[in-house]
């Protein structure tokens, strides 16, 4: 009984290797595939949420996202929200920003991007400061630390 387990044991392993010598060149496609499927989206943690609204201005559009409090299991306390903004950027920017689209500005984004330098001005209670700010290939964008209400 002992021999038998070991030899099935043998030939388990040696089918599961070929196996994976056989499946391993299609992996490639196969994860392309995977990742097309509708359900498969990346995580807002790193995406920055979906769109919410934009504002259309002539050289350039500002993107506010939704704003993201994403856990592993539930919601956080602390999120943010995304800013993207596209195209042609002029050297300083100075916008309003209501992002939760109440009526009432949230906070005023300063950035000067020549020096790299962007101040947060909160104007709600929600707004905790600057989280990122970095030139990106479309434009620049900025993270806004949030608290949930």
């Amino acid at each position: 009984m002992k021999k038998i387990k070991i030899i099935s044991g043998i030939i388990w392993a040696f089918m599961a290797l070929i196996i994976i010598l056989i499946l391993f060149p299609g992996l490639n496609s196969f994860s392309v595939a995977l990742s097309k499927l509708p359900f498969m989206k990346i995580n807002p943690n790193f995406a920055g949420g979906d769109a919410a609204f934009s504002y259309v201005q002539e050289r350039c559009t500002l993107v506010v996202r939704k704003p993201v409090f994403d856990g592993l299991l539930s919601e956080r306390k602390h999120g943010f929200v995304q800013l993207d903004w596209r195209g042609e950027l002029p050297d300083v920017i100075s916008d309003t920003i209501d992002f939760d689209r109440d009526g009432g500005s949230d906070f005023v984004v300063n950035l000067k991007r020549n020096d790299a330098v962007t101040v947060i001005n909160p104007l709600s209670d929600l707004v905790t400061g600057l989280n990122v700010s970095v030139p990106t290939s479309y434009g620049w964008t900025v993270r806004v630390g949030l608290k949930r209400e």
